[in-house]
C-alpha cells in the first residue's frame, strides 16, 4: 500500500472543495492542503449550475431582506444564525469572484446584472449568462493552480475514513488509473463531495453523485441531518433529467398545462394575496411549484409520454435574440438532448430529483460532531436550506461554507497533536483487506449491480418522492433492506485495476444504500408536512413537535437511529410562508 500525508485533505474537487483549499492556501501558506477528487475537477458536478448565486447587490434590497426570504422558503427549518452569516458573507463572497475573473452579466450601464429567482421578492441572482456554474468552477480552478502549496488526487476514490481515538486522521483511497490503494494520512479532513441524486431514477445530478461523503461520514459515526428534505427541480427533461434553469421562468417563462392554460394561478404557492400575479407566479418555491404540476399529473391535465407525464414550459414568446443572449445553454440543450428549438416549440419538463437539502451534520464553523472532520456544500447541512432550498442560494452556499471549512480546518491543524500512526495504518490495511476480498479478487455472486441500483432507485421514487405516506414509506424501508442483504452477493466480472468502473459502481452502490435508509427513515419519522417532505397522512405543518432538525445516526444493526435537535431561532419567529410581496 502506498502512504502519503498532508496538513488537511479536502474529498471532492468541485466549489466547495476548491474554494476550502484556495482559502487554506491564502491564510497560511506553510499549511499543506492536498484534494482528492473522483473526477479532475472541472467535470465536478458544479459546472452544471445554470441560474445564478444570490448576493443583495442593489439599493432596494437588504441583507435582512435575503434572510427572510431563506428562512421563509426554509419553512422555518433553518438556522437563523447560519442563514445570517451566509447573506452578510455572500456579497463579498461574489465580489471576490469578480476580482478572480468571473464573468458575470452585466447590465449596459456596466453594473453586475442580476434576475429574479423563485422565492426571492427581490432581484439579487447574479449570473453569468446561464452558465453560472461553469465560470464559477473555472475561475475557482484557475486560481487554485497559482498555490504550489495545493497538491491534487485526480480521478483518486475514497472509501474509508481513518478514525483513530475519535479523530479523523485520513482516508482510504483507490487511484482510478492504476488501481492502487493508497492510505492518505491528514490531521483535517473536509468533505466536499455534493449530493446524493443518483439514489433516484431522474435527477439533475451527474452521475459521479451518488453520496460518497455523507455515506464516509455516516460510517465513521458524523450523524446525518434533515436527510428527509429531498428537492424536486420543477422543470427537468422527462427522459434525461437534464435541468431547464429556473433561469428560464426568470426571464419570463410560462408553464402551461395540456390545455395550453397557465395552471399555477390555481395553486396556493404561499402568496400573501388571493389575487394570481401572473407575472411572477412561476417563480414560486421550487417544493410548491413541483407539487402543483405533479397536481396536474394526477388530475389528468398533463401530457403522456413514454417516461412518465409532462407539462410545457413555453419560451416562445420571449423571443429568439433574449434566448440566444440570456438562456443559450437552455436553447443548446434542448437542441441536443430533445431535438426541440424552444425558440419555435415548447418544452417537455417534469419534476425530477435536483438537491439534497441534508446532508452531514455540521455547526456553523463546517465542523461536525467528530474532531478532525469538517463538510461543506451539499454534502454538508449546516442548515441554511432546512426544508427547501431557494433557487441561486447553492451556489453561495459552497462559496461561503467552504471558505469558512478552510479556516476551521487550519485551526484544527494548529490545535492537533501526532496521531498514532501505527493504528491508522491498520485500519488502512483492513479496508485494503476489504476491497481485494470483497470485490477484487471476488469470483461468483448472483446479483448485478445495475439490476439492484434500478430497484433502489425505484424504491426511493416510489416511497420518497413529492408525496409520501406511512405505508409506502415502510414499503421503501423493507426494501432497502432486503437490497443491502443481496448487496452482499454482487457479482464483479472485471478484476483488473486499471479504470475498473465495475468495482467502482459496487462502492457507490453501498454509498447510495447508506444514504438512502438515512432518508427513507428520516422521512418515516417526520409525522408532519414541511418544504419539501409532504405526508399525505399529516398534511399540516406541526411546530410544537417538529420545529426540528431530524438527525441520523447509523446503527450497528437494523434501521439508523432518529434524534431530534432544535432549529435556531434569532430574530424571526415561524409564521406563514410568503413570496412575491
Amino acid at each position: 500500500m502506498e502512504t502519503s500525508s498532508h496538513d488537511i485533505l479536502i474529498i471532492g474537487g468541485g466549489g466547495a472543495g476548491l474554494r476550502a483549499a484556495i482559502e487554506i492556501a491564502e491564510l497560511d501558506p506553510k499549511v499543506d492542503v492536498a484534494m482528492v477528487s473522483k473526477v479532475y475537477p472541472m467535470r465536478s458536478h458544479t459546472v452544471s449550475a445554470e441560474g445564478g448565486a444570490a448576493g443583495v447587490a442593489g439599493k432596494d434590497d437588504s441583507v435582512d431582506e435575503h434572510c427572510y426570504d431563506t428562512i421563509s422558503g426554509s419553512d422555518w427549518l433553518g438556522d437563523q444564525d447560519a442563514i445570517e452569516f451566509f447573506c452578510n458573507e455572500i456579497p463579498k463572497e461574489l465580489l471576490r469572484l469578480e476580482h478572480w475573473g468571473c464573468p458575470w452579466s452585466r447590465e449596459p450601464d456596466g453594473r453586475i446584472a442580476v434576475r429574479p429567482f423563485g422565492g426571492m421578492k427581490k432581484m439579487r441572482t447574479w449570473f453569468a449568462a446561464d452558465k453560472t456554474g461553469f465560470h464559477l468552477l473555472h475561475t475557482l480552478f484557475q486560481t487554485s493552480l497559482k498555490y504550489a502549496t495545493i497538491a491534487r488526487y485526480d480521478e483518486t476514490f475514497a472509501t474509508r475514513l481513518l478514525v483513530e481515538d475519535g479523530a479523523v486522521r485520513g482516508v482510504v483511497a483507490i487511484e482510478l488509473r492504476t488501481g492502487k490503494i493508497r492510505a492518505i494520512q491528514a490531521k483535517a479532513v473536509i468533505i466536499a463531495t455534493g449530493g446524493c441524486g443518483r439514489v433516484f431514477p431522474f435527477t439533475t445530478n451527474a452521475n459521479i453523485c451518488t453520496g460518497d461523503g455523507m455515506a464516509l461520514a455516516y460510517r465513521a459515526g458524523a450523524p446525518l441531518k434533515d436527510m428527509e428534505m429531498v428537492q424536486y427541480h420543477p422543470t427537468g427533461l422527462p427522459f434525461t433529467g437534464i435541468l431547464i434553469t429556473e433561469a428560464a421562468r426568470a426571464e419570463g417563462g410560462w408553464l402551461l398545462n395540456k390545455d395550453g392554460y397557465r395552471f399555477l394561478q390555481d395553486y396556493d404557492l404561499g402568496k400573501p394575496t388571493p389575487t394570481p400575479v401572473l407575472r411572477s407566479m412561476e417563480l414560486g418555491p421550487r417544493d410548491r411549484v413541483s407539487q402543483a404540476i405533479f397536481g396536474e399529473f394526477e388530475k389528468g391535465r398533463a401530457f403522456h409520454g413514454p417516461y412518465g407525464d409532462y407539462v410545457h414550459l413555453d419560451l416562445r414568446h420571449l423571443g429568439e435574440h433574449k434566448i440566444e443572449t440570456r438562456l443559450p445553454m437552455v436553447r443548446e440543450l434542448c437542441l441536443k438532448y430533445e431535438n426541440i428549438d424552444p425558440v419555435r416549440e415548447p418544452i417537455p419538463i417534469r419534476p425530477v430529483q435536483h438537491y439534497m437539502m441534508g446532508g452531514v451534520h455540521t455547526d456553523i464553523n463546517a465542523r461536525t460532531s467528530l474532531n478532525g472532520l469538517l463538510a461543506a456544500g451539499e454534502a454538508a447541512c449546516v442548515s441554511i436550506n432546512g426544508a427547501n432550498r431557494l433557487g441561486s442560494n447553492s451556489l453561495g452556499e459552497i462559496l461561503v461554507f467552504g471558505a469558512r471549512a478552510g479556516r476551521s480546518a487550519i485551526e484544527t491543524v494548529r490545535a492537533s497533536g501526532s496521531g498514532n500512526e501505527t493504528a491508522i495504518l491498520a485500519q488502512a490495511r483492513d479496508e485494503e483487506r476489504r476491497l481485494e476480498e470483497n470485490f477484487l479478487h471476488k469470483t461468483g455472486g448472483a446479483e448485478r449491480i445495475a439490476k439492484l441500483r434500478d430497484e433502489m432507485q425505484r424504491a426511493m421514487e416510489s416511497g420518497c418522492g413529492i408525496y409520501r405516506e406511512r405505508n409506502s414509506l415502510v414499503a421503501s424501508a423493507n426494501k432497502l433492506r432486503e437490497l443491502r442483504e443481496r448487496a452482499a452477493n454482487l457479482a464483479i466480472d472485471d478484476h483488473t485495476r486499471t479504470f475498473n468502473t465495475q468495482l467502482t459502481a459496487a462502492l457507490e452502490l453501498g454509498y447510495m444504500l447508506d444514504v438512502a435508509e438515512a432518508i427513507v427513515h428520516s422521512a418515516l419519522d417526520r409525522e408532519e408536512s414541511r418544504g419539501a417532505h409532504q405526508r399525505r397522512d399529516f398534511p399540516k405543518r406541526d411546530d410544537q413537535k417538529y420545529l426540528a432538525h431530524s438527525v441520523a445516526h447509523q446503527a450497528a444493526e437494523g434501521p439508523p437511529r432518529i434524534e431530534y435537535h432544535p432549529v435556531v431561532i434569532t430574530r424571526w419567529p415561524p409564521g406563514e410562508r410568503v413570496y412575491g410581496r
